[in-house]
């Protein structure tokens, strides 16, 4: 029922209510205007009841006019109650809502009624659902991306970077990787490579060999022979890479790891190498540089985002959809995450609650306490009007019996 039919609903009572007192007064007037023309027993009778019956009824039409206004608009004391009583009406009413409905013992009960995860579960996983949702997250982020600045982004990133790089240790870094790579001897296979090349080099380039070691020979030295000399030069070397190529225990890989290791030894403890990968550092992470790369990344990452925001079917939305069905499918399915996920809305629920429970009593006491006092008396009167209106009817009507009483006993007994 809306205020206007509450309205239309109080004037009806009201008018009722009133009504009933006319009637009596006019019967009282009547009744006092025949006793005076007429000796019959039941005018009296009549007359008591009628009087009694006015004063029930105005004293029941005060005491409820009373609560919401001055009767008359007369300032009497005591009257217009809920308008001058409004705070402490709030704060009551706050303190009993929260006492009495918002106690651990109330609250338990419908917490632990709570299962949300099926809801939620039927709910995303229909696609209209999950076109709303990654709409609104997608206009979210979007603004977002759109109203901040790009060069307190870049800043903040080139700040982060520069305190990070500040504890970074290089040389450690480079030297765990070498160390790692040789635990896992994969440098083997550089190696292995390595000799291939060298090996392969040697055997398509005999004739630069033949030069090389003409240039070198003496001038007496026949020709024949210097080729001879090459030509074992070269084959003994073809030889040597093919067998470390070949040969996974060959002693060169074993001297080669021994020095790879030395050398990541000395690259984490060696203090010169720190100061040269520090060097570096500051080389490459300088202010003007970093602050460069800081807007490349920021500037890249942004419009990467927005790209694939703005396209309908783009792979973030894809991967979305998808990580959002599997979610779902959980929650429909998997009993143990169905438990977890109640779990901690319940607890939640029931602790922000608790946590929050003067906060109710406070929004309930703040904003009865801010309304108009007219205004809160009207309110009050439009859900209670109706029922008070009943008071002043059976005022008027116990009020008439008791007066009948008394007159028919002080007839007969005194």
């Amino acid at each position: 029922m809306n205020d206007e039919a509450k309205r239309k609903q109080l004037r009806k009572y009201k008018a009722f209510a009133t009504g009933l007192f006319l009637v009596m007064a006019i019967t009282f007037i009547l009744m006092t205007i025949l006793q005076k023309t007429t000796d019959s027993h039941w005018i009296g009778y009549v007359r008591a009841f009628s009087e009694a019956a006015m004063v029930g009824a105005l004293a029941d039409w005060f005491a409820v006019t009373a609560l919401f206004r001055h009767p008359l608009g007369l300032p009497i004391p005591h009257t217009n109650l809920i308008e001058n009583s409004k705070q402490k009406l709030g704060d009551n009413l706050g303190s009993f809502v929260v006492t009495n409905f918002l106690s651990p013992q109330n609250i338990r009960p419908y917490i632990q009624k709570l299962k949300v995860s099926n809801y939620v579960g039927e709910w995303l996983a229909k696609e209209k659902n999950q076109d709303i949702l990654i709409a609104n997250i997608s206009d979210i982020v979007l603004d977002i991306l759109n109203k901040l600045e790009d060069s307190s982004v870049s800043n903040f990133i080139s700040k982060k970077v520069s305190e990070m790089a500040s504890d970074i240790k290089l040389n450690a870094i480079v030297g765990n990787g070498i160390h790692y790579i040789l635990e896992k001897n994969d440098h083997q296979r550089i190696i292995t490579n390595l000799s291939k090349q060298i090996k392969d080099y040697i055997i398509e380039n005999e004739e630069m060999i033949q030069e090389r070691v003409q240039k070198g020979s003496y001038s007496f030295v026949p020709k024949f022979i210097d080729n001879k000399i090459a030509d074992k030069i070269a084959s003994g070397l073809s030889d040597f890479f093919r067998e470390i190529e070949e040969d996974p225990q060959h002693e060169i890989r074993t001297l080669i790891t021994k020095k790879i290791y030395e050398f990541s030894v000395d690259l984490k403890q060696d203090p010169k190498w720190e100061n040269e990968f520090n060097s570096i550092k500051k080389d490459l992470l300088n202010n003007e540089r970093l602050d460069q790369y800081s807007n490349d990344i920021w500037i890249s990452i942004k419009k990467t985002i927005i790209k694939e925001l703005k396209e309908e079917h783009s792979s973030l939305k894809s991967y979305i959809t998808k990580n959002l069905n599997e979610f779902s499918q959980n929650l429909k399915t998997d009993e143990v995450f169905q438990n977890k996920i109640d779990h901690w809305v319940r607890l939640t629920a029931y602790k922000y609650i608790l946590r929050n429970t003067h906060q109710f009593g406070n929004l309930i006491s703040s904003t009865v306490g801010n309304w108009q006092g007219k205004e809160l008396s009207e309110k009050l009167e439009l859900e209670v009007g109706k029922d008070l209106q009943f008071i002043r009817v059976n005022g008027t009507l116990v009020g008439g019996l008791v007066g009948l009483i008394i007159y028919t006993i002080a007839h007969f007994f005194i």
